[in-house]
């Protein structure tokens, strides 16, 4: 357990709740909802706004920028780029969750294009996306981590989360059954969660949103990475105590509730921190 880390993530919380950034997420169709109810259980404000005739125009008023490209499409990789380029000018954070990279020709290539032209505040990806992003042997599973890739040891995953984190010079985030995170230089492991998170859509992308939540809230983008992802382990953990026998989906909208509920005091009694 990590103290200074965990009283961090406390005060950006109370700063997110004060705050109230809007949050702009161009995202995908199959879990826009969830994170735009998940950033106002965390305190946040979502707009969704994906049209390239106003999609620069939304960033500019945002705290943060999540860009997702789940659910892929021509029309929208312009206002990904034209929204990415307006945060970067304006010192907005990017949050960029590379969903199914190493998929298809079309994913690779847009993924390719938006590190290029995008600065990237924080990277969040599966261990199967990031080693696709790092270039190293990867398998893909659709959107999901393949088994192989999944069993990287925790050694393997802090190399490859430290060494990208330095070449594209932003927070690296690999999210699985342990959460490994790096700018580069601070590194942390983050054993919250359960399985059962899996097993409900969009935890991944409501992640990357509630990053976005943090990251609009602070300026250490590093504890803002690590702040939403734990924020999701330990709500993870209160849903599956609270609603993981009804089943799958009491257990989604006790996620939600565990969002909306989430204080330091928890935080610092749930955290599982491990600084490398």
């Amino acid at each position: 357990m990590s103290n200074e880390i965990s009283i961090k993530i406390g005060n950006l919380l109370n700063e997110v709740r004060n705050k109230k950034p809007l949050v702009h997420n161009i995202t995908n169709y199959v879990t826009v909802n969830d994170c735009a109810n998940i950033l106002l259980a965390i305190g946040a404000s979502p707009i969704m706004a994906d049209d390239i005739r106003e999609a620069a125009d939304i960033t500019k008023i945002s705290s943060a920028l999540v860009i997702n490209i789940g659910t892929l499409n021509e029309r929208t990789i312009e206002s990904m780029i034209a929204s990415g380029k307006k945060a970067n000018e304006l010192n907005i954070p990017v949050v960029f969750d590379p969903v199914g990279a190493g998929a298809s020709e079309f994913r690779n290539s847009t993924t390719k294009r938006l590190l290029e032209e995008v600065k990237i505040s924080v990277l969040r990806g599966n261990m199967s996306e990031i080693k696709f992003i790092s270039g190293l042997g990867s398998t893909t599973k659709g959107v999901d981590a393949s088994e192989n890739d999944a069993r990287t040891g925790n050694d393997e995953g802090v190399d490859v989360a430290k060494s990208l984190a330095k070449k594209l010079n932003c927070t690296v985030a690999i999210t699985g059954a342990t959460d490994i995170i790096s700018d580069g230089e601070r590194v942390v492991i983050l054993e919250n969660g359960t399985k059962m998170l899996s097993n409900v859509t969009g935890t991944g992308c409501m992640t990357t949103a509630l990053i976005g939540a943090f990251c609009g809230a602070g300026s250490d983008y590093f504890i803002g990475a690590v702040s939403g992802i734990i924020s999701m382990g330990i709500s993870g953990e209160i849903a599956l105590d609270k609603a993981g026998k009804i089943g799958t989906g009491s257990f989604h909208i006790a996620i939600i509730d565990a969002i909306s509920n989430l204080t330091s005091d928890i935080i610092e009694k749930m955290n599982k921190i491990k600084e490398i």
